[in-house]
């Protein structure tokens, strides 16, 4: 098999565009039927589920937690939250897997935890590929995509998109299961 893999110079936003057209390509190529796509304030969210409404593929956005930012907030507006459902795209809010509770004690102890040290060495990929396994994970977590399939998955490094993988789905109990199966955009800063 040979694919096309995108090198982005630089980090960020300015490649989001760019991650919708690997995307569409790979739907057309390859018939996947699963896209999860991170978002923060919403933008990522809505313009891949505006340019994907009419396609039939399960898109389910993933935000950060309530309160991720401060205590009793939302990071995405109401307003772009139902926008991005109009367009028939799911939205799952939840904690990030390798996150919260260990970020909690490390910060309090001094110490690194398990899930840190996972972050970390996904990290070494790049932002957005460390963010597009646990993205996977928190959408079969919550039944909005099944386990074992092959999912399409983006993300980026701050804002916007920079990152697009194919990955065999697994839930993060069964994170040893989930693979990597290629990388189709991924920035080399």
């Amino acid at each position: 098999m040979e694919r096309k893999v995108v090198y982005f110079e630089k980090t960020g936003r300015e490649n989001t565009v760019a991650c919708l057209d690997v995307v569409k390509q790979a739907i057309k190529d390859s018939g996947y039927r699963h896209l999860v796509v991170a978002t923060t304030g919403g933008d990522n969210g809505l313009l891949f589920s505006e340019a994907l409404k009419s396609s039939g593929i399960n898109l389910v956005v993933v935000t950060h937690s309530a309160g991720f930012k401060e205590a009793n907030t939302f990071e995405m507006p109401d307003n772009v939250r139902e926008k991005i459902k109009a367009h028939g795209a799911r939205i799952y809010t939840g904690t990030i897997l390798t996150h919260s509770l260990e970020t909690s004690l490390a910060s309090k102890f001094n110490g690194i935890y398990p899930a840190m040290i996972i972050a970390q060495a996904l990290r070494r990929f790049g932002e957005g590929a460390k963010v597009c396994c646990e993205i996977v994970m928190m959408a079969v977590d919550a039944g909005l995509i099944p386990e074992g399939e092959e999912v399409l998955a983006v993300a980026g490094t701050g804002r916007g998109a920079d990152t697009v993988m194919v990955i065999r789905s697994a839930a993060s109990k069964r994170f040893l299961e989930l693979k990597v199966l290629e990388i189709l955009a991924k920035p080399r800063a």
